[in-house]
């Protein structure tokens, strides 16, 4: 950031688009783990918003098998919306911690109708191991966590894609998908036909953390008032972030979520922040919200010296 704007943490306790119980204690897991307290050490003003309230699985229906939930899981997505769209509008820097990632729908909304504003587009990094790319028609499980990228780029489910009353959010040669490990077949089709750039971690592996960066970086800032970054720790490899509804081996190692972070400080260029999908109940010794806590510092520009 190129000022050290208030940074206001918003949390969403949202495990609905989830299939496993558990990241509805997420934001509790980062408080606990010295969020605040460390944002305030690097000299920036911090508001705690606390969390917005979401539902419980026990007091609702799914209802559509499909999109399990969307009524509810959009409800919460658009009151995230208006207070992220809020925090901007004030020049501050909104940190939206999950909770499941079907929160990306109101949080990346958010920052989409601020540079609309102003004239301008928004680039998108979506940090994940999965595409979150289905939609109703192809999710096999009917979980939302799994669609959130595909509302924002297009038209489905509709209850997310419609959220701040315009559509799309982004565009796909601004939105850029990195880490990406686990996709179905399904989903696959679905990336490619969406036209987003993708580095996956073979990318990663073979022109390394720092070079995919760049370019990713440099791709999603190109023509747009600047970045969101939404943040999914299932990107980590399970060996540092074990606290996640849906791990999968083979991702990135402490170095280089930590480069990731440290170059989209670099880059002067960050808007807006979603660190989601710590799941307490998986977790060994809160170890996995105390890694997102410093990846957040080093999004923020924490220095090594």
């Amino acid at each position: 950031m190129t000022t050290r704007r208030p940074v206001h943490i918003i949390g969403v306790p949202l495990d609905l688009g989830a299939g496993r119980r558990g990241v509805d204690m997420g934001p509790s897991a980062f408080r606990i783990a010295g969020l605040d307290d460390r944002v305030r050490e690097l000299g920036y003003e911090l508001v705690d918003r606390g969390d917005l309230a979401t539902p419980i699985q026990e007091t609702k229906e799914p209802g559509d098998t499909r999109k399990k939930y969307i009524q509810e899981i959009s409800a919460v997505c658009q009151a995230l919306y208006e207070q992220a769209l809020e925090v901007l509008e004030a020049g501050g820097f909104p940190l939206v911690l999950g909770g499941d990632h079907s929160l990306g729908a109101g949080s990346v909304a958010a920052t989409a109708a601020h540079a609309d504003r102003r004239g301008q587009r928004l680039g998108l990094l979506w940090i994940d191991a999965h595409g979150d790319m289905n939609t109703p028609l192809t999710s096999g499980s009917g979980n939302v966590h799994g669609m959130p990228l595909a509302a924002l780029l297009g038209s489905e489910p509709a209850e997310l894609a419609g959220i701040g009353g315009f559509s799309p959010k982004v565009r796909p040669q601004d939105t850029v998908l990195v880490g990406v490990r686990n996709l179905d077949t399904r989903e696959k089709a679905m990336v490619r036909e969406a036209g987003i750039h993708v580095y996956t971690m073979k990318d990663i592996d073979r022109l390394g953390i720092a070079a995919v960066m760049e370019q990713a970086i440099a791709t999603a800032t190109r023509d747009t008032m600047g970045l969101h970054v939404s943040f999914d720790l299932d990107v980590c490899d399970p060996g540092i972030a074990p606290g996640v509804g849906t791990p999968v081996r083979g991702g990135l190692d402490y170095r280089e979520a930590h480069m990731a972070m440290e170059m989209l400080a670099d880059s002067e260029r960050l808007l807006a922040l979603d660190m989601v999908e710590v799941n307490p109940v998986l977790d060994v010794r809160n170890s996995t919200a105390t890694l997102g806590t410093e990846l957040v510092l080093s999004a923020l520009g924490q220095e090594i010296l």
